[in-house]
């Protein structure tokens, strides 16, 4: 037990699967169900972002066509386990996110003309508010019971051109989903201790 698992008001076990004993997993099995695939956004969406933006958007690729047209943008070490993983999610941001804000923050649209006068603020608004939230995505797959393998070894301009050609989407990670395979992790790696990165000033 860690001080952690001491001030959580979740479970031992729940802090366990959703930190403390998770890892990024190389090999996947089992299936992940069109019903779970769709509870993944479900707790993904109630991550904090601003203005409630939520720029975040999730592309699931089943299709045998679709996986072999994003395994060939991927690089070498993630192929193969991504062509054999149960789901795979390509997460991208939209770049007219604020082009919804009458439906994400109804009643008060003020701040929106900033984001319409300034297309680069605007995608670095988005961009970062789509991190924020894929950190809360990886979050509800571990909460689901299945393991993530989130990638950044990518071609995200060729999955951009094969996905999103219209330009409306900027793709930023891969995620494998499923059940952790054999040989799924391997050893430990070391994490900073608290007084390694952590000051109160």
């Amino acid at each position: 037990m860690t001080i952690a698992h001491e001030e959580a008001v979740i479970d031992a076990a729940a802090v366990d699967a959703i930190f403390a004993e998770a890892r990024t997993a190389n090999s996947f099995a089992g299936e992940v169900s069109d019903e779970q695939a769709q509870a993944i956004y479900e707790l993904t969406k109630f991550g904090p972002t601003a203005f409630n933006s939520q720029p975040l958007r999730v592309t699931y690729v089943r299709s045998d066509e679709a996986r072999a047209k994003l395994v060939e943008t991927l690089s070498p070490g993630n192929k193969a386990k991504t062509a054999s993983a149960p789901l795979v999610a390509v997460l991208s941001y939209d770049t007219d996110w604020h082009g919804q804000w009458d439906n994400f923050l109804p009643g008060y649209n003020a701040p929106k003309a900033m984001y319409d006068a300034n297309p680069e603020f605007a995608a670095i608004t988005g961009n970062n508010n789509a991190h924020l939230q894929a950190g809360y995505f990886i979050l509800a797959v571990r909460s689901l019971g299945f393991a993530a393998g989130p990638m950044t070894g990518a071609d995200f301009a060729a999955i951009d051109a094969a996905f999103f050609p219209a330009g409306d989407q900027k793709s930023f990670l891969v995620v494998n989903i499923g059940q952790p395979g054999p040989d799924a992790f391997g050893e430990a790696k070391p994490k900073f201790a608290y007084e390694d990165v952590v000051r109160t000033v």
